[in-house]
């Protein structure tokens, strides 16, 4: 019974792999045309498109055709105006012609009273045409002498003007003589100055020959600040009081010897070296370089030199003399300097 069963199995048909292989096959045949139909609906999209962009170019051209149809319409509707205004004005020019024909006929045909009418009323016209004449003649003649006047005028201004240029070059003639008289005064005077100024530094050098500490640097007298002032002080100290002194006799006698129309002073300028000074007194150097020029100027002041011949002025440390951070270069830089100038 057993060795029955099995061949009856064994016998049984299995359809199953026939099956799957059906399958298999048929969905190869769905993704084959559903791959068929994707590519035609791309290339048919592709051809859609492309037609559409045919079709609005012809659209556009379309539409510059019938704008165009259009102006011309408008032109050729303009043109039927104008050839309707012109035979218009032909025919009425055809009439007024026509007429003006029947008149001349008349008067040829016509009696004689007729023609005694006609012409006093041409000899009427003719009348009127003298009257306007003579009136366009005396317009005429009033412009010539509005144009007479005017032409006067315009020779008025000429002859004015050619005045005026007269005077100007005259002017401007004695201004460049005024310039060049001015020119040699300031010449002259710069040149008596700069002789003053050399007098005035050999009688310097004499009184103050053999001082190490006070030399001539350019067109100036220097002294340094310590032949004066003491250390951040711009009180004159006993030996600078004696010193000045000897300054101010020479500046008193320069004053007799200068003519009073020569404007000069003798400037002093304070100067100080670039180390900060910050007290009560003195919050900068500045303070201090001016302090102690005006002190200089109130000495030599006080000693008889007139007070417009003397200018203070302080520099502080802005301007030095030796740029250098040593003590003989801080010594250098301050300093009083004199220097006899135009005012």
């Amino acid at each position: 019974m057993a060795s029955l069963s099995r061949l009856r199995r064994s016998q049984t048909t299995n359809y199953w792999p026939g099956f799957v292989d059906a399958l298999s096959s048929l969905l190869l045949v769905i993704i084959f045309l559903l791959s068929i139909f994707m590519l035609t609906q791309f290339f048919l999209g592709q051809e859609i498109q492309g037609r559409d962009t045919a079709m609005n170019r012809l659209n556009s051209q379309i539409a510059e055709l019938t704008e165009l149809l259009n102006l011309e319409r408008s032109n050729s509707d303009d043109m039927g105006s104008d050839l309707a205004a012109l035979q218009a004005t032909l025919s009425t020019m055809t009439a007024e012609r026509d007429e003006l024909a029947q008149q001349v006929a008349g008067f040829g045909l016509g009696g004689g009273d007729d023609r005694d009418a006609q012409i006093a009323g041409l000899s009427a016209d003719l009348e009127r045409q003298r009257d306007i004449s003579a009136d366009a003649a005396a317009q005429v003649a009033l412009l010539n002498q509005q144009l007479l006047a005017l032409r006067t005028q315009i020779s008025a201004l000429e002859e004015a003007l050619d005045a005026s240029e007269t005077r100007a070059t005259e002017s401007r003639t004695q201004v460049a003589d005024l310039g060049r008289r001015l020119n040699v005064a300031l010449a002259q005077r710069v040149q008596d100055l700069s002789r003053y100024r050399s007098d005035f530094f050999g009688r310097l050098r004499e009184i103050l020959e053999g001082r190490a500490d006070v030399r001539v640097v350019g067109d100036r007298f220097v002294f340094q600040s310590e032949v004066l002032f003491d250390a951040g002080a711009a009180d004159i100290s006993p030996d600078g009081q004696l010193e000045l002194a000897r300054l101010a006799e020479a500046v008193r006698q320069l004053e007799t010897e200068i003519p009073e129309d020569v404007n000069w002073v003798l400037r002093i300028d304070g100067h100080t070296d670039r180390r900060p000074i910050n007290t009560p007194q003195f919050p900068s150097n500045w303070e201090l370089s001016a302090a102690r020029a005006i002190a200089v100027a109130k000495y030599l002041v006080e000693q008889g030199v007139s007070a417009r011949h003397v200018v203070p002025a302080g520099f502080g440390e802005y301007s030095p003399l030796d740029g250098g951070d040593s003590d003989a270069a801080y010594a250098r830089n301050r300093r009083i300097e004199f220097k006899l100038t135009e005012s």
